[in-house]
């Protein structure tokens, strides 16, 4: 276990991941085994490197702009409060009082902040602008990863 015991979550970080995303116990807990298996380095964040490990990001033709997501600007690192607020985001909408973000008091998957999210996904230079290039660069990557959809299924 080594170095990992230093890092098993406590009772109340886990109460506190619970109010900021609205994810139940045992949510916290199963993604917290898997953000563990994915931290290869075993210090308790995870880097690009280890989110381009998991398969299903790696074929993703948006896999790049997902992975960029879960890190802050300047950051290459995301320890694991870090990785359940943008999971968060991928939640069902719900009208609850659980899951608000502090600085907005709306829920992390409010359809604004889904809005928010969806938008940093295409503004690759972080200008608060999608411009015609970058919306080019996407519609491009799905439009690849579909006719190699289509020649597989043929």
């Amino acid at each position: 276990m080594g170095s990992r015991a230093s890092t098993l979550l406590r009772e109340e970080e886990i109460e506190e991941i619970k109010k900021e995303t609205g994810f139940s116990h045992s949510q916290i807990t199963r993604l917290y085994s898997r953000f563990t298996s994915l931290d290869k380095g075993e210090n308790g964040t995870l880097s690009r490197e280890d989110f381009q490990r998991i398969p299903e990001l790696a074929i993703n033709p948006l896999g790049d702009r997902i992975i960029n997501a879960f890190f802050p600007e300047g950051e290459d690192q995301v320890n694991f409060r870090g990785f359940m607020r943008t999971l968060a985001h991928f939640r069902p909408i719900e009208d609850n009082e659980k899951n608000k973000n502090a600085a907005t008091s709306e829920p992390l998957n409010s359809r604004t902040n889904k809005l928010l999210f969806a938008f940093r996904l295409y503004d690759l230079d972080r200008d608060d602008k999608i411009s015609r290039d970058e919306l080019l660069q996407v519609l491009e990557k799905v439009d690849v990863e579909q006719k190699m959809s289509i020649r597989f299924l043929h």
